[in-house]
C-alpha cells in the first residue's frame, strides 16, 4: 500500500472519528446502529466457518479454520467501551488471526452499558471463560484476548480469576487496551490530533458509561494500581499515535514490575486498533502474523498457518 493509500484511509477514519463523537452525544442507541452492533448480515473471512452458541444465556460466536485443533481456542473480549457491541469489523480481526494462527475463537457478546454497566460485561465474560473449562478446556489451551475496551475487561478478568483461585489461561493479548479509567495519560493530550480513531472526549464518555457510579478505587477496574503478580504472559501492541498509548506503556511497567512476562510492541505512525483494517493495511497484516508467531512460540497451538493474511 502506498504512502497516499495509507493517508487516504486515515482520511476515511476521522470523518468517522468525528461523526462518531457526535452520535455518542446525541444517540446511543444510532451509535450503536452506524457501528454494525446490530447487523444480522454476518461477515467473515474466506475459509472460516461462523457458528453461534449459547453460553447459558451469553450469546456467542465461534470462528473456526478449517483443520483447527479442537481442543485450543482464543476467547476475545471486542471493544466499543463497553457500549457498542460485537461488530462485523471485530469479526474480520479476529478471523484473520484465527486463521494465522490455525486456532479457533470465540467471541462473547456480553452485556453493555449504559444499560448494563461494571462489572455486568466483565461478568459476562468470566461466565464465558468458566464455560470453557467446564466444557473441558485446559488452560493451557486458552488463549484470552481483548481489543480496546475489551482488553481491559480482559485485564480484570486476569485478576478476578487469579484472586478467585481459578487457573489462569496461557497467555493473554491486549490490542490498544484502556487501562486507565481516569483517561488521565499524557497521550490523551500529545496523540489526541495524531488518533485517526479516537478522541479524549469520546474514550472519556464511553467510560463514564462504563463504569455507571463504581468507583475507580477498585483495582478490578483500575489494573494499574492493581497487584499483578502471577499472571500469565502478556503481548501488548499499541500504536505511536494513539491517545491509548500511555495506557499500555503504564501497563506495561506495572505489570513488568510485578515480575510479569511482558512484551509491549509500539507500532509507528498506527492509530487505536489498527488491526481492523486488516488485510487491506499492511501494519495490520504485520500485527495479526506477531500475535500468531507470539502465540506459536508459547507453543498454544504447536502447528500454525502462516498463510492466510496476505
Amino acid at each position: 500500500m502506498s504512502k497516499r493509500q495509507s493517508q487516504s484511509i486515515r482520511r476515511k477514519l476521522w470523518i468517522r472519528k468525528i461523526a462518531g463523537t457526535l452520535l455518542l452525544l446525541v444517540s446511543i442507541t444510532t451509535l450503536r446502529k452506524a457501528n454494525g452492533t446490530e447487523t444480522q448480515q454476518i461477515q467473515i473471512p474466506d475459509g472460516l466457518d461462523w457458528e453461534p452458541v449459547d453460553i447459558e444465556g451469553i450469546h456467542g460466536e465461534w470462528l473456526s479454520p478449517p483443520g483447527a485443533p479442537t481442543d485450543a481456542v482464543i476467547i476475545h473480549f471486542h471493544g466499543g467501551g463497553g457500549v457498542l457491541g460485537l461488530n462485523n469489523s471485530v469479526r474480520s480481526m479476529v478471523g484473520y488471526l484465527a486463521l494465522e494462527s490455525n486456532l479457533r475463537a470465540l467471541l462473547p457478546d456480553y452485556r453493555l452499558a449504559p444499560e448494563h454497566p461494571y462489572p455486568a460485561g466483565l461478568d459476562d465474560c468470566l461466565s464465558t471463560y468458566r464455560w470453557l473449562l467446564f466444557r473441558g478446556y485446559a488452560p493451557q489451551r486458552i488463549v484470552m484476548a481483548g481489543d480496546s475496551e475489551g482488553g481491559h475487561i480482559m485485564l480484570s478478568a486476569l485478576l478476578r480469576l487469579r484472586d478467585a483461585g481459578l487457573p489462569l489461561p496461557a497467555a493473554a493479548i491486549g490490542i490498544s487496551p484502556n487501562t486507565d479509567p481516569t483517561c488521565s495519560g499524557e497521550s490523551m493530550r500529545f496523540n489526541a490530533l495524531r488518533d485517526a480513531v479516537l478522541s479524549p472526549i469520546f474514550a472519556r464518555r464511553m467510560m463514564h458509561h462504563y463504569v455507571g457510579g463504581h468507583s475507580l478505587d477498585d483495582p478490578y477496574l483500575s489494573p494499574l494500581i492493581a497487584d499483578l503478580h502471577n499472571f500469565p504472559p502478556i503481548l501488548i501492541q499499541a500504536g505511536a499515535d494513539e491517545i491509548l498509548l500511555d495506557d499500555s506503556r503504564h501497563f506495561a511497567d506495572c505489570a513488568r514490575t510485578a515480575g510479569v512476562d511482558l512484551t509491549l510492541e509500539i507500532w509507528p505512525n498506527m492509530w487505536h486498533c489498527w488491526h481492523y483494517w486488516v488485510p487491506e493495511l499492511p501494519e495490520a497484516n504485520q500485527a495479526i502474523e506477531h500475535i500468531a508467531r507470539y502465540l506459536h512460540s508459547l507453543k498454544v497451538n504447536p502447528s500454525p498457518t502462516r498463510q492466510q493474511v496476505a
